[in-house]
């Protein structure tokens, strides 16, 4: 399995227990359409239950990336290689005419003695590419040997930028540019910007993340607000998971927040054990797929600024069928003196 997220770690049961049960909109509005040249178009609307509605509309392109062999050379070391090199064009007495133009114009044969035609096949020496997509970037160079010729070859492979804009109802422009696997694989670049024509206001915001087999990492840049980052990664190996996460304010010079997580994924059961807030509120979930029809969960939280007092969530889905399923939750305070149920939730 892959690695997940910082913040999915325990992603499966805090799915079972907490979706389904309540919508946050009365009403919900989505259409999308894609045009002939690529561009992909969302509208979509809602309506809360205060009866307040906003709507967005939304473009996205995506320019495919090219690959990352090179048109000319597939090997991304250095290698020495023999080419054959293009037959020269025949001279004007060999190039066939219609035959109204030959009896017009008559070719003789010249008394001089023809040059001597150079090799049809001359040896060549040929460098692989230097950088390029097989090490991570978008522009590679090459160099092609010859007796006598010599030539350098600089090419570029499209990165597969995707731009996404979206306009809403609170007149809020956001402009979201994405470039994934372009300077190394696994590795995603993400930059957000929003602008809001009424107050002038600005927003930028940067983004990483980076996939491996056994790790996960994630970086967010407030640019403009502070500027703070906060990041956060995980690492794996057959199943257990650890990872952690930081929040830095460059104004302060100082941690604003940070969280730690452990945890065990299998195909059919989860299990996790996160900090957070300061390594302040800790949390044991389980998660388990009984079969294709039966899901349960559960989930203990602690808040050790609060007093002993914990919170006890259990959940069940059962699915009847393919398009429609039954889920119920109840949700508890223990202490050690007394239980109280607080909710109990049918879906």
């Amino acid at each position: 399995m892959s690695v997940p997220a910082f913040s999915d770690i325990a992603k499966p049961a805090n799915d079972l227990l907490n979706k389904d049960f309540y919508h946050l909109s009365a009403t919900t509005f989505e259409f999308k359409d894609t045009a002939p040249n690529g561009v992909a178009f969302k509208v979509t609307g809602k309506s809360s239950h205060e009866k307040a509605t906003s709507a967005a509309i939304e473009g996205k392109y995506t320019d495919k990336p090219t690959g990352t062999a090179s048109p000319i050379f597939s090997s991304p070391s250095s290698s020495s290689s023999q080419s054959q090199s293009p037959a020269p064009s025949p001279p004007p007495s060999q190039i066939s005419l219609p035959l109204k133009a030959k009896q017009k114009h008559k070719y003789t044969k010249p008394k001089h003695k023809a040059p001597h035609r150079r090799q049809t096949s001359l040896p060549s020496i040929s460098l692989s590419r230097i950088l390029g997509p097989g090490a991570g970037w978008p522009i590679g160079f090459a160099t092609l040997l010859q007796p006598g010729y010599a030539q350098l070859l600089m090419f570029y492979s499209r990165t597969g930028l995707t731009l996404t804009q979206t306009w809403n109802t609170a007149n809020a422009l956001d402009t979201k540019i994405e470039v994934s696997d372009s300077l190394a694989k696994g590795l995603k670049l993400e930059g957000l910007f929003n602008f809001l024509p009424a107050t002038a206001a600005k927003g930028a915001k940067f983004n990483l993340h980076f996939k491996q087999p056994g790790f996960h990492g994630r970086a967010f840049f407030d640019l403009l607000k502070g500027p703070v980052a906060n990041v956060d990664a995980v690492v794996g190996h057959e199943g257990f998971l650890a990872g952690a996460s930081a929040g830095y304010d460059a104004n302060k010079a100082a941690l604003t927040a940070y969280s730690a997580a452990v945890g065990y994924a299998a195909p059919q059961y989860s299990a996790a054990i996160t900090a957070s807030d300061n390594l302040s509120v800790f949390a044991a979930s389980y998660y388990h797929k009984v079969n294709s029809q039966v899901e349960a969960g559960a989930k203990a939280t602690w808040n050790s600024k609060t007093g002993n007092t914990v919170g006890l969530e259990v959940a069940s889905k059962y699915r009847i069928d393919p398009v429609s399923f039954a889920k119920v939750r109840t949700y508890m305070l223990i202490s050690p003196v007394s239980c109280q149920w607080v909710e109990n939730r049918i879906f």
